[in-house]
């Protein structure tokens, strides 16, 4: 860091990449520096849409580019840890999207990777750096349920996606577990850390890939986890937490709500809403900045998305892929 302003590289021009550069752009402290893609016509179409200087058609450089800070890793999850993994060797900073890799070995490998080169990582779970998200996670610390026993939590897209889809494609890391339910599994180890246990079925495609899958997931302390993801039925995309004391429900969108529903016996239901000057629901901004406050410090994690809660998750995945036989090519 040599300045205020945080001077941003984006990898990959896809929906995500594009939906995360729009907010980008937005803030003041940051500045979009240039874009790679896998060719030089994808790279400098988004270069020209967002007004970005400089386009490259390959990954490498961008990876070398001494200007930039920080890249943001926007490619599908079976690409992540090539493309985040070429950045950290060059010595750059890194977010990368969700999920983090195809499995926790490429995980490892990333994060020993940023802590070998003293680089920033951090998995671009924006739910983690969500305000209101933070608060419910705040008011349950602090004892306003009592302690957790049940997390529910769902995650369905409508589809039909076709064969030919990547969500589809073993090779891809395809099917609903890694796009969907990596939100329902981060929500419950945000709350009760990695589970003691994990069980799972899952319907199978004909490619090997999961269209729907349901995991039960168990702590030492009693809790229990419900956490559904799905391919094939557009679901409620809710949440609840049940404690000993109390409720929290969060209505559709649970990953990045603009209210919750606090309630205990004896009271009326509490709402807690956004504050409007955080920004649309659907905005990126807040781990965008989260990023810039940790690198504006020195940090080479942030608290609020630790290296070792990604590693955790990854870990369930694994476990939820092998109880329900999926494995994509190479493992």
């Amino acid at each position: 860091m040599t300045t205020d302003t945080v001077r941003w590289g984006i990898l990959a021009t896809g929906g995500i990449a594009a939906a995360f550069t729009a907010d980008l752009i937005d803030l003041p402290d940051a500045e979009v520096v240039a874009v790679a893609s896998r060719t030089e016509a994808s790279a400098g179409a988004f270069a020209e849409r967002f007004g970005i200087p400089r386009a490259y058609g390959d990954w490498e450089t961008l990876a070398k580019d001494a200007d930039i800070d920080v890249v943001y890793v926007a490619t599908p999850h079976s690409a992540h840890r090539d493309a985040a993994g070429l950045c950290l060797e060059a010595g750059r900073n890194v977010l990368c999207e969700k999920a983090f890799t195809l499995n926790l070995r490429e995980a490892t490998e990333l994060v020993a990777l940023a802590r070998d080169n003293d680089r920033f990582l951090m998995e671009a779970m924006w739910m983690y750096c969500n305000p209101v998200i933070r608060r419910m996670k705040a008011l349950i610390d602090d004892g306003a349920i009592g302690e957790v026993r049940t997390v529910q939590a769902d995650f369905g897209l409508e589809g039909p996606f076709p064969p030919s889809h990547r969500l589809r494609d073993p090779a891809q890391g395809g099917g609903a577990l890694l796009d969907l339910g990596v939100y329902p599994v981060s929500f419950a180890h945000l709350l009760l850390g990695e589970p003691t246990s994990v069980s799972a079925q899952a319907v199978i495609s004909a490619e090997g890939v999961d269209l729907q899958t349901v995991a039960a997931l168990s702590w030492d302390s009693g809790a229990l986890a419900a956490l559904h993801c799905s391919l094939v039925g557009g679901t409620g995309v809710t949440a609840s937490v049940t404690g000993t004391r109390g409720r929290i429900d969060i209505p559709a969108g649970f990953f990045h709500p603009d209210h919750f529903v606090l309630h205990r016996a004896g009271r009326d239901p509490e709402e807690f809403t956004a504050d409007p000057a955080d920004g649309p629901r659907t905005t990126m901004r807040h781990e965008a900045r989260e990023v810039m406050r940790a690198l504006r410090a020195g940090e080479t994690e942030s608290p609020l998305v630790p290296l070792d809660g990604t590693l955790a998750v990854m870990r369930t995945l694994d476990t939820v892929r092998e109880r329900i036989g999926v494995r994509y090519p190479g493992e």
